[in-house]
C-alpha cells in the first residue's frame, strides 16, 4: 500500500554529483525512517544513509562528508545529494521506508525498484 519511486540515477564522472529522489505514495501508513541503500556489483546491499521524521541522519563512513540525505515530509520524499562521487560509489541505489500501518500499528518495510548510479574514473 506504499510505493516508492526513485529517480535521479545515471552516469557521472568521478568528482561529479548526482541527486537521487524517492517519492512515497499510498495511504493508511505513517512513514518513519527513510533511507538509502546500495548494492555494488557482486556485493551485499548496504546502508548508505537514513533520516528520521525529525531530521536526524546517519551515514555510512564511506560517504560521510560527501553525501547528504534530506526529506520533505509534506511531499513524502527523501533525497540523497551525492557529491565528489568516486568509482566505488557505483551501485544500484535503493530507497527504503520503515512504515507503521495506522490501523493496527503494524510495522512494514518497503523498497523501491532501485536506480543505477555509475561513476566513471
Amino acid at each position: 500500500q506504499v510505493q516508492l519511486v526513485e529517480s535521479g540515477g545515471g552516469l557521472v564522472q568521478a568528482g561529479g554529483s548526482l541527486r537521487l529522489s524517492c517519492a512515497a505514495s499510498g495511504s493508511g501508513f505513517s512513514i518513519n525512517v527513510m533511507g538509502w541503500y546500495r548494492q555494488p556489483p557482486g556485493k551485499q546491499r548496504e546502508l548508505v544513509a537514513d533520516i528520521t521524521l525529525s531530521g536526524s541522519t546517519n551515514y555510512a563512513d564511506s560517504v560521510k562528508g560527501r553525501f547528504t540525505v534530506s526529506r520533505d515530509n509534506a511531499k513524502n520524499t527523501v533525497y540523497l545529494q551525492m557529491n565528489s562521487l568516486k568509482p566505488e560509489d557505483t551501485a544500484v541505489y535503493y530507497c527504503n521506508a520503515d512504515c507503521t500501518k495506522i490501523l493496527g500499528r503494524r510495522r512494514y518495510n518497503y523498497w523501491g525498484q532501485g536506480t543505477q548510479v555509475t561513476v566513471s574514473s
